[in-house]
């Protein structure tokens, strides 16, 4: 009993003493906390992951004058939704975004449920999210495991092994839980997030500036540096494509939108080969158009979470652009239209360099 009584005070040490920082140092003054509806909570969240705050405000902003509700978002066209998020990555979570937006019309009165189970049965939205918009819109008592929150609390009570195998994310998952006050949900949610972004960093943490460092295992056992544990190393394979750039006398370009599946999904993006030759064939075969010109241009390497892919462009000008698939996945456009889609940042990158060198 004891024992039970000196654990619940060091656990009601560590929440006091986070809010207690929150009060003097924590961020307030974030786009989506005023004002903080589920709505713009959700979003902001989705936002945020694998995405720091510094880039997600402007992008955030953008977003919702565009789409200021979720009944709004819900009646949004894909096209719009990704074009709006052209340039944040991880296009899934748009996807995600607008079809949870779509279920909460049809089975939530246009609203999103205040219910755990309810809230991570949506798409894209997975515990750590739920949680997190139960504590900032609701002031629920509900636990959360970002990266932040997972290395702070690693460091704090020395958790060994890689956060995300399966047996340290269940302790983690215990000490969030324990740690969760019953009151001011919201202000500790913000607060460990914050900490974790802002003072308890990955690299060159800010120990002599943290409100928990006292009794924190990792800076007293001159471990920061150990915790929490990196992923196991593993090499990742380099894939090659041609990135077709057909450009007709108008300036227009010919864009085709990506399977619903696979990187970049239902993404406008540039047509592709394996090589220079199939590249220029297809431009024959599939669109019947003439070239006047090709060029390779220098390749570059774009990272996903699982492979690199090493891009070569190939520019041709061509004379007709008129022959396109009636399916509404292929298209001549110009640079003007490019603002309404959603294309993959190296791709809208690739085309902007072409449009500034024209």
């Amino acid at each position: 009993m004891k024992a039970q009584a000196r654990a619940r005070t060091s656990e009601d040490a560590f929440a006091r003493r986070l809010l207690d920082w929150h009060d003097r140092h924590g961020r307030k003054d974030l786009p989506w906390q005023h004002p903080r509806t589920p709505y713009r909570v959700w979003l902001s969240e989705v936002m945020l992951q694998q995405t720091q705050v510094s880039t997600v405000i402007a992008y955030f902003q953008r977003f919702v004058t565009a789409l200021p509700t979720l009944t709004a978002l819900a009646k949004a066209s894909e096209d719009q939704v990704l074009a709006l998020w052209s340039g944040l990555g991880y296009y899934s979570r748009a996807r995600n975004l607008h079809r949870a937006a779509q279920i909460c019309v049809e089975r939530h009165d246009g609203q999103l449920p205040a219910d755990l189970e309810q809230l991570a049965a949506l798409p894209g939205i997975g515990r750590s999210t739920a949680g997190a918009i139960l504590a900032q819109a609701f002031d629920q008592a509900q636990p959360i495991l970002d990266g932040n929150v997972r290395r702070v609390l690693a460091r704090w009570h020395g958790v060994v092994g890689w956060p995300g195998a399966a047996a340290v994310q269940r302790r983690l998952w215990q000490l969030a839980q324990t740690h969760v006050p019953n009151t001011r949900a919201a202000d500790y949610t913000q607060a460990i997030m914050d900490l974790g972004a802002m003072v308890c960093t990955r690299l060159r943490p800010r120990c002599a500036q943290c409100p928990l460092a006292t009794d924190c295992v990792a800076f007293r056992e001159q471990r920061t540096h150990e915790l929490p544990q990196a992923r196991p190393a593993r090499s990742k394979p380099v894939r090659s494509t041609v990135l077709l750039i057909a450009r007709d006398a108008q300036g227009r370009f010919l864009l085709e939108r990506r399977p619903p599946s696979g990187i970049w999904a239902r993404l406008w993006s540039l047509p592709e080969a394996d090589d220079a030759d199939a590249a220029q064939r297809l431009l024959h075969q599939r669109f019947h158009a003439n070239i006047h010109s090709h060029t390779l241009l220098p390749s570059f390497r774009h990272s996903f979470t699982h492979y690199h892919l090493q891009i070569t462009p190939l520019l041709c000008e061509v004379a007709s652009g008129k022959h396109v698939a009636d399916d509404g996945d292929h298209a001549w456009c110009s640079p003007m239209r490019f603002a309404q889609l959603g294309l993959p940042a190296p791709v809208r990158a690739l085309l902007a360099s072409l449009e500034s060198s024209t």
